[in-house]
């Protein structure tokens, strides 16, 4: 059985959109971790290779719903399915929920698979990562390790 993972989705160079990564790097700086963390862009093959085999783990990204910057949605995969590009869930478009609904008709979709996602507001290349989301990483990050140790 392999490890739980935490994948980390986004561009490092478009504002808040890094925030699963920013989230992935901080995670991978506490010491002794039972877990996996990883780095990806979101697309879907990618994350189909990435979730293959677990039987735990979350992914973190940006989106843009309408709701204040910051805000994190939680969706358990277990009980919810993906929303769609027009969902808005992510700022990848189809590529997550894309990978979503392949997991599950592959049945490879881990028994425990949450997604986190950070309402973001800046998208701009060379932009720097918003206040509100940043803030919004480190809860996140506090949250994901809570539920890690459990």
């Amino acid at each position: 059985m392999k490890r739980p993972i935490v994948i980390g989705l986004g561009n490092p160079d478009r504002g808040d959109d890094a925030v699963g990564r920013v989230v992935a790097q901080i995670l991978r700086s506490h010491a002794a971790r039972r877990y996996d963390v990883v780095d990806a862009v979101g697309e879907a093959t990618e994350i189909l290779a990435l979730l293959e085999g677990r039987e735990n783990a979350m992914l973190v990204d940006a989106c843009v719903s309408g709701a204040p910057a910051g805000t994190i949605h939680q969706i358990d995969l277990q009980f919810e399915r993906a929303p769609d590009k027009d969902g808005a869930i992510s700022s990848h478009g189809n590529g997550l929920a894309q990978a979503i609904g392949l997991a599950r008709a592959l049945d490879i979709l881990p028994e425990h698979c949450l997604v986190y996602a950070i309402e973001a507001g800046a998208f701009e290349p060379g932009a720097a990562m918003t206040p509100a989301v940043a803030e919004a990483a480190n809860r996140l990050v506090d949250r994901i390790l809570a539920q890690l140790r459990d």
